[in-house]
């Protein structure tokens, strides 16, 4: 879909569709240095030598420390690919980039690596994970680092629509791909940690019966010197 998406508007030319022209328009309009700073902010954690080697390789050491290698597999993988996609359909496309950016940015424009980056993180993570709130945090990045890449100049909407299906599609791609692993993987860790949670409770229990035992001897009353001497 997203080489679909660059094939389209390699076949417009160099005139972006009304869309990315319109927003573009709206956004420089509208810039305020209020959302300028939290835009840098993503500009910073989602590109460069931080997405690239920082939060990928901090990831991939979280993972096997946790035990989990097919996650980490998973993960690697889904984030090679998808940096391998940005940068080859970049070099296709050649797409140029708005006129007004506000950061420094390398040639061409679509897709968005800092979307797909993101799309690519929020996917892999919230199936990893498998919390309903890693998957709305996801979502929410995602949507952030669309907007902040627009505002700051440095993609037209549709790169960063462009970076989106890339991450995604990676990310469910690759969950297809593993999906059994994974789920024995994550299975085998609710096991464990069930176990875990039975013999710290067994512990617990004998402890406090233990506990309650000395306590018991001691309130009863004492054999009387006198029990059964004949009176």
């Amino acid at each position: 879909m997203a080489f679909g998406l660059g094939a389209l508007l390699a076949v417009r030319g160099a005139q972006p569709p009304g869309f990315d022209r319109e927003w573009m328009a709206e956004i420089i309009e509208h810039r305020n240095p209020i959302w300028e700073a939290p835009s840098l902010l993503f500009n910073a954690i989602g590109g460069g030598w931080f997405a690239v080697f920082v939060v990928p390789l901090g990831v991939l050491a979280v993972l096997l420390i946790v035990r989990r290698p097919w996650a980490a597999l998973y993960w690697a993988l889904a984030c090679g690919v998808s940096a391998l996609l940005v940068q080859v359909l970049k070099a296709l496309f050649g797409r140029a980039r708005p006129e007004d950016i506000l950061v420094a940015v390398d040639p061409g424009s679509f897709p968005s690596g800092h979307t797909a980056n993101a799309a690519t993180l929020a996917v892999v993570l919230g199936i990893v994970i498998g919390r309903r709130w890693v998957g709305v945090l996801g979502v929410v990045y995602t949507v952030a680092m669309m907007l902040s890449r627009t505002y700051l100049g440095a993609h037209w909407m549709t790169d960063t629509l462009g970076g989106l299906l890339i991450g995604v599609a990676v990310g469910l791609l690759g969950w297809a791909a593993l999906a059994g692993p994974l789920e024995r993987e994550r299975a085998r860790r609710r096991e464990i940690a069930a176990a875990r949670f039975a013999g710290a409770a067994g512990a617990s229990a004998a402890a406090s019966s233990a506990s309650s035992s000395p306590s018991a001897t001691s309130t009863s009353n004492p054999p009387s010197p006198d029990d059964g001497v004949a009176r």
